[in-house]
């Protein structure tokens, strides 16, 4: 299988998707972020400096799926339908774990931009944190679901 954003040249394009049929689109993305014990309770707290953390990383995910073709070179710009953003708190990491759900009925799918969510999200909870916790990581990013179009149903 060949890669798509690459023409016959070998140089780098945005694949044409105008022969492709317009159908509903959903991508399920993934991620989380670890952190000490003690970032962990602040967090849980609500006693962060910076704010609700959890509430702020949750709107950074869905600005960061709107701005996704600002973001990656080679993703077309999308009429976005929903964007959901859940962050749980998981004393087992201890940290945050993140899922985003992004809609659209389109020619191309969404997956890069529930994955840009989870990824903002968590750089979000980082940058809220990061005066208390510098040694926070984050992992785990992935797709865990895509519907829609010629390529059918993925589930990791």
């Amino acid at each position: 299988m060949a890669l798509t954003h690459f023409d016959t040249k070998g140089d780098a394009h945005m694949v044409d998707v105008s022969d492709k049929e317009i159908t509903a689109r959903v991508a399920v993305a993934e991620s989380h972020i670890t952190m000490a014990p003690e970032t962990y309770e602040i967090i849980a707290q609500g006693k962060a400096k910076k704010g609700d953390v959890l509430s702020v990383a949750r709107l950074a995910g869905i600005m960061g799926a709107k701005k996704t073709p600002d973001l990656i070179p080679l993703c077309h710009p999308l009429a976005i339908s929903k964007v959901a953003v859940e962050l749980t708190l998981d004393p087992d990491l201890p940290g945050v774990r993140v899922e985003a759900t992004v809609k659209t009925t389109g020619q191309t799918g969404v997956e890069m931009e529930a994955l840009t969510a989870v990824s903002v999200a968590c750089l979000t909870v980082y940058d809220m944190a990061k005066a208390v916790d510098k040694e926070m990581q984050i992992g785990g990013t992935r797709v865990m679901l895509k519907d829609g179009g010629k390529s059918g149903r993925y589930e990791a």
